[in-house]
Formats: C-alpha cells, structure tokens, sequence
C-alpha cells in the first residue's frame, strides 16, 4: 500500500507543478475583468488547492491521527472558500457544477473519514476504505486538469460526465487493488453469511461493483453521445432571426465589385499565373516556392484612389487550388476569395477574374485563402498599395520621397524581407520623406525596431493614426497579417530597421542620392544598436482621440463573444485537438448572424496559452478596450488584432458590406485546426450548397478547403 500511496503522491506532485505551471501563465486567470468568466479562474484554483491538499493528505497516511484530521480540514476549508467565490461570481455553467460535485462529494468523503480517525486518536488512517476515498479525491483533482487541458472551454455534460465515468472507474480500480479494501469493508456481511451456512445472492462487493460500473458506462455513454449532438447553426447575437428561409436571398456570387473607375481614375489590369517554381533568394539560396507569375512576393499592385483594379487569376500547376483574398480591403464580397463561402478554388487549368474599386488609401496585401496555411507559407502572396488622388486633396509624393513596401516572410526558417534574406539596403537624400509599409505575412508576429531616428506610426491596417507622435526607442509589435506605416525624415546618418532582434539582417537605409551611391560606406557598430531592451509601444494609447462614426459604449443591435481555447473537438468531421471557438471547430461553429445597418460588438477572449490574431473579412472594426480599459489614443481601426493569453479585447463595426465573410484566427495554422467560422448577413445565400449556416459541413466545390 505504501508503493501505491508513493506513485499517488508523484503523480499529483506533477499535477500539482502543471497547475502551478497554468496558473503563472493565464490559463485559469484568463478573463478576470469579464465575471461571465470568473468561474474558469475559481475552478482552476479550487483544483489547484484540492490537489496540494490530497498530495499533503497522501504523505501523510502513517502520521498520528490529529495531524490527518487537520489535514481533512484544510481540504474542507479549501473546497468551501472555492464555492463561496464561485457562487458570488455568478456561477452559471452546468459543466463546472457537475465538476465541482464530484470534487465535492470526494472531498467530503474522505474528510469525513479522516475526522472520524482523528476523534479515535487513530495512529492512521481509520480502515483501507479510507485509502480509496482518499485516492478519489485525487482523482477528482487530476480529472479538473485533464478537463483544462482537454476539454477547453467550456465545460459542458458531456465533458463533465466523461469525466465522472473515469473519476468511478479509477476508484473502482482502485478499490479492487488495494489490499483488505474490498474483502474487509464490502464483503463482511458476505462472511457472516458464509458462517451461518447462507449464500447470498449477489455479495455486497458485487454489488457495488456493478452499480459502479454501470453507473461509469452510463455516464461516459452519455457524455461521448452529447458530444456528437450538432449545436445550433446560427448565432444570432441577441439580435432579430433569419427573416428569409435557407436558401432563398441574394447568392453571394451575386455581389461583385463595380466594373468601372470612378471619374477621373484608371483601370489596371493584371494577370496572376500561380505555378510552383524554384525560386533564388538574394544570398543565392534556392527554395522550392508556390508562386504567383514565378515571384516571391508576387508582383506589386498598386493604384490611385478611384481606380479600378482587375485581376485575372489562372492556375498552371497548384494542385490543391488557390484564389486571391484582399487582406483588408472591403471588396464586394463575391470577389474576396475565400472558398467554400464567396467561390469555388480556382484548379489546374482554370481561372478566375476579380474586380475592386481602389477607394480604401493604405497598404493592403493578397494572399491564397485555398489551403492557405500551406500556400501561404510556400509564397502565394503579395502587396496592394493604394495611394491618394492629387485632386482628392491627397499629397503628391516628392522626388525625393522615398516609399518603401518591406513585406516580411518566413521561409524554412529564414527570414525574408520583399525577397531578400540577406540586408536591405537602400537610399535616401537627407531631410527627404521616408515611409515603410511594413507587412507581416507570416503567422506569427514580428517585432521591429527602428534604430537612428525618431519616428511617427503613421497608420495601421491601412487607416491613418490620428496626430501620431513622433516616438524614439520603443519597438512595435505587428500581428500576423497586419501593417504598420513608419513614417520620419530621413537624417544625414545610417537608419537600421531591426526585425526580431537580429541586428544583422533587416533593412538599411543610408544618406545619399535615391538610387544612387550612399553618403556614408559603412555601416559602424553605433547606426545598429541594441534594441533587445526597448519597451513596446502600445497603439491603443498613441495618438489623440477623435470622432468616430457610432456610440462606442453602445447599445449594440448584435453582440458576440468568442472564446478562444484548446480542446477536443470535431473538425471537418473527425475529432481532433482543435483550437477551438466556443468549445466547438469549424465547421461546426455556427453562423454569426447580422444586418444590413446593424452595430456589432465582438468579445474576443483568449484561454489558451497561445496568441491569435484576429481576423474579420471584408470589415473594418474598431478597438473599444483591451482588458477592459478603453483606447485613450487615436481611434484604432484595425481588420487584425493579437488576442494575447488571458487577453480580453472588446472591438466594434457597422454591417455595412453584405455577404458571406470568414471570422477567423490568422495564424493559418490554428484556423486549419478549427479556429474559423462564418459572419453572414441576413438574405444572403450560397448559391452552391444554399444557406451555409444550416448546412454545416458544405463547401462550394467538392475538393475546397476554407484554409
């Protein structure tokens, strides 16, 4: 028994150290400004300290009997201050109940146990049958960490009764294992019987061998069958219902971008052949891409307020399809490339024409939405740059402006900055306009920092800061697909741009004629400083407030809260590790629900212990709070946002671009995973497969993939 209680104690020691372990990192004190969440911080404490104290209890078989009852105490003591704080927190889930029960009823159980040895002044524990409570409880403890891990948020019957069923059969096992448990407390009636020359039936132990089994069997039954029950397809945001039947409306291939220019503006055509290719970095590194026109990045396309920009996608080679998405921009929606909602892929073999009226200033980017966490990474993407009409009362850039687009990508771990792995120079006059639009096409973020002047971030996502103040020694985060604008007069010395702290890569920029030879021949040790230590500059508090178009304490016509954690969930159909949305993964997720007009509001909380930029096509949302503390700088319009561990961000738009629109995680990865759904608005239909909220799993095209 001794062996037994040794490999208990190790195995909670370890369950005790990842519950330490979560805790430090934000997994249980994910949403403490939001009380709707406080539950998940209680019961991950409450399991914390339930598992310290039966470690404690456990090594503690053979001490005298007062110091086990106080033991049992503290274990008491622990379980009531955990439901006193969940109940004044508004405890509202049926999962968490079914939990904190069994924990409860565990710790009860041994508790009693152990004061009733205490008042006997027992030298140990008082019978084996205390052992096996005492074991339960652990199991109680490790049952709340596995739910954690495995079950993410949030904990519903299902989950809840699969994790009873093996809380039971664990104790059962152990009731059977453990010496003198079972003949010494269940089958004793069973021997008087046996003297007395009677044989019953069903003997006690029987008995309760089969009632906990079939209630473990019932339960876990039950649990693993209510996981396989398909959730509501629609989520409506508290607002008005579908007011058309599935699949009568408008069909998504319905709404395409306007054919012409407005007064005044061109039209620029282009033709994307995607191909796989091997393609030559600057050090002369070869690497086998997925490329549009033999590229990486794919060629620029750029534009002038008012122009009409028309693309011709074809495929030559690409197996698994591929199409355009403008990252950003508000497209009609028949014309935003995301396959299974707005299009089929476009195969080997075939092509596509998209169209869209260059009216948003600002840097954008394209990329590949079919299998995109593939052919992204692989190189199907691209820049968009729109700059301002002249008579639209925009600046004309000078002839000494310079205006440098610096896409960043990953390849095989290198770092690649518009093609180059190796440093980026270029030049500029002194005192000319410098701006970088630097773009992050990767899946994680990137850090930067501008060493040898001071700076302005004049926008991000495309939208121009308000009275952006010019900054000095600060680093900037940029999230998985989004844009920073870096604005500065150029100086008379060197300018390094320093990505993720790599002093020997990035971008140089020194004095001199455009083009032309550098002022200054070297580099020099002083122009790349150390910037490792910089503190990070936070958008939410840079620039000056102004107006914005809508009431930002609301009220809200729809209103939605999104959940971001890890867990088992379907994906496509079969089960998997998922990142998850609501406990649930794509498509499985339902539908968001809007109109026309409506003002929406998103809560985005992240659980897990990873970051996910947020992404909402085809809109443009603006950031009410982070962690419930309102934006106090410029107003900050963003289409992507990095939801940190334990992050709380509250962001709003106004309904005003009609379609079918993906609402997803940017790093490509997860949303391949399950962290992915759909935004509809209210009279607009699939044409392929109707109304994708109620179909589920239907994709346009047999062989497409949203990512």
């Amino acid at each position: 028994m001794r062996k037994v209680f040794v490999g208990l104690a190790g195995l909670l020691v370890l369950a005790v150290v990842a519950q330490f372990y979560l805790a430090a990192v934000g997994a249980f004190d994910t949403a403490p400004k939001d009380d709707a969440f406080g539950v998940h911080r209680t019961l991950g404490y409450m399991i914390l300290l339930l598992a310290v104290v039966v470690t404690i209890m456990a090594a503690l078989v053979r001490m005298p009997g007062r110091v086990i009852g106080l033991s049992g105490l503290v274990a008491g003591l622990a379980l009531a201050q955990g439901l006193i704080r969940t109940l004044a927190e508004a405890f509202n889930d049926t999962g968490d109940t079914t939990l904190v029960a069994a924990a409860a009823t565990a710790v009860v159980v041994a508790g009693l146990r152990l004061f009733a040895a205490a008042r006997r002044k027992d030298t140990a524990i008082a019978g084996p049958g205390s052992v096996v409570a005492l074991l339960t409880a652990g199991y109680a403890g490790l049952a709340g960490l596995a739910l954690t891990l495995v079950g993410g948020y949030p904990l519903t019957w299902s989950s809840g009764l699969v994790a009873v069923s093996l809380v039971i059969v664990a104790a059962l096992v152990t009731w059977r294992a453990v010496p003198g448990a079972a003949m010494s407390e269940v089958d004793a009636g069973a021997s008087g019987a046996g003297a007395s020359g009677a044989s019953p039936v069903l003997s006690r132990r029987r008995f309760i061998g089969v009632v906990g089994g079939t209630v473990a069997a019932g339960a876990g039954g039950t649990g693993v069958g209510l996981a396989f029950v398909p959730p509501e397809s629609v989520d409506a945001g508290g607002g008005r219902g579908r007011s058309h039947s599935p699949g009568h409306g408008t069909p998504v291939t319905d709404l395409r971008g306007p054919a012409d220019p407005t007064r005044g503006g061109d039209v620029r055509r282009h033709t994307l052949t995607a191909r796989q290719e091997a393609i030559s970095l600057s050090s002369g590194r070869e690497v086998q891409a997925w490329t549009y026109e033999g590229e990486v990045p794919g060629p620029r396309i750029t534009a002038t307020h008012g122009d009409l920009v028309e693309v011709t996608l074809r495929n030559t080679d690409i197996g698994d399809g591929v199409t355009l998405h403008w990252h950003g921009y508000e497209v009609a929606c028949g014309d935003d490339g995301a396959p299974g909602a707005t299009q089929d892929a476009v195969m080997p073999g075939e092509e596509f024409v998209y169209r869209l009226r260059a009216e948003q200033v600002g840097t954008y980017w394209y990329h590949t939405h079919q299998v995109s966490h593939r052919g992204v990474r692989l190189g199907l993407y691209g820049t968009l740059v729109v700059t301002p009409r002249a008579d639209d009362g925009g600046s004309q850039a000078t002839q000494d402006e310079v205006d440098l687009t610096l896409p960043v990508h990953t390849f095989d771990g290198i770092l690649v900055i518009e093609g180059h792995d190796e440093v980026l120079e270029h030049t500029a006059r002194a005192g000319a306009p410098v701006r970088l639009r630097l773009v992050n096409t990767d899946s994680d973020p990137h850090r930067f920092a501008l060493a040898g002047t001071p700076f302005k971030l004049a926008a991000v996502d495309g939208r121009d800061l308000n009275e952006p103040d010019e900054v000095d020694g600060v680093h900037l985060r940029l999230p998985a697909g989004g844009r920073y604008d870096l604005t500065f007069a150029m100086p008379d010395s060197v300018v390094a741009l320093i990505v993720d702290n790599n002093r020997d890569g990035g971008v140089r920029l020194r004095p001199g004629e455009p083009d032309g030879e550098a002022d200054v021949e070297e580099l020099g040790t002083a122009a790349v400083e150390d910037t490792s230590g910089w503190p990070e500059l936070d958008p939410l508090h840079y620039g000056r407030p102004a107006a914005v178009p809508f009431e930002t304490d609301g009220p809200f016509d729809r209103d939605f809260t999104l959940v971001l954690d890890r867990g088992v969930a379907m994906v496509d159909g079969a089960p998997a590790y998922a990142h998850t949305v609501n406990g649930l993964g794509h498509p499985s997720i339902p539908e968001q629900l809007v109109a026309e007009g409506d003002l929406v509001r998103f809560t985005v909380v992240n659980r897990s212990l990873e970051t996910h930029p947020w992404h909402l096509h085809g809109h443009t949302m603006l950031v009410l709070s982070r962690d419930g503390e309102p934006y106090t700088g410029s107003p900050l319009w963003v289409d992507t946002f990095d939801v940190r561990p334990g992050e709380v961000w509250e962001v709003a738009f106004l309904a005003g671009n009609p379609g079918l629109w993906m609402n997803h995680c940017h790093n490509l990865p997860h949303a391949e995973q399950g962290m992915m759904l759909k935004l509809g608005y209210d009279g607009v239909t699939s044409p392929s497969h109707g109304d994708h909220a109620e179909g589920g799993t239907e994709r346009a095209g047999g062989s497409n993939h949203d990512h």
